[in-house]
């Protein structure tokens, strides 16, 4: 399978996140290794841990938010997956370091999206691309509208960073 183009740039006033410069977009970057429990007898990363990395990166991204997860659901909501995709590019081994891109794409009254990409840590390369579609639960476990800080969070994100002639 063909590889997306991904170039990321670490922003000058927060390196947590950085840009696309082919897109434009602005993303949230953490660093984890991979441990030897991860991988299987082919000695790569078994693909479902894949989905453990996102979720290491949906967390760190709101914790850098000042919104950690934790007190999400203090506030008596909690978002699980409903609907989630990985493409992979390239396998990760044993000790290998990575960079997890996390950033909010889509919301809507009760669903929002995260998008992933993952980079070897050393090399750049892709690794794979996904996301996680999540939906809005009460304390009662029912479907319910995203509550405001969530809402807040996309809306202050900043998706796009438009270039201005010598800065980023």
């Amino acid at each position: 399978m063909k590889s997306i183009r991904f170039r990321p740039q670490p922003l000058q006033h927060d390196t947590r996140y950085i840009k696309d410069m082919e897109t434009g977009f602005i993303w949230h970057q953490c660093s984890m290794r991979t441990l030897y429990a991860d991988t299987d007898r082919a000695n790569v990363v078994y693909h479902a841990n894949y989905l453990r990395y996102f979720e290491f990166g949906r967390a760190s991204l709101l914790r850098d938010a000042n919104y950690p997860y934790k007190e999400i659901e203090e506030s008596g909501y909690v978002y699980p997956i409903i609907d989630l995709a990985i493409t992979f590019f390239h396998p990760l081994y044993y000790d290998d370091p990575m960079f997890i891109h996390t950033r909010p794409a889509e919301i809507e009254r009760i669903k929002l999206q995260f998008d992933y990409i993952i980079t070897h840590g050393e090399s750049g390369i892709i690794i794979c691309k996904g996301f996680t579609k999540h939906c809005a639960l009460n304390n009662r476990r029912t479907p319910t509208a995203i509550d405001a800080k969530t809402r807040i969070l996309w809306q202050s994100f900043p998706h796009k960073i438009e270039e201005k002639k010598g800065t980023l």
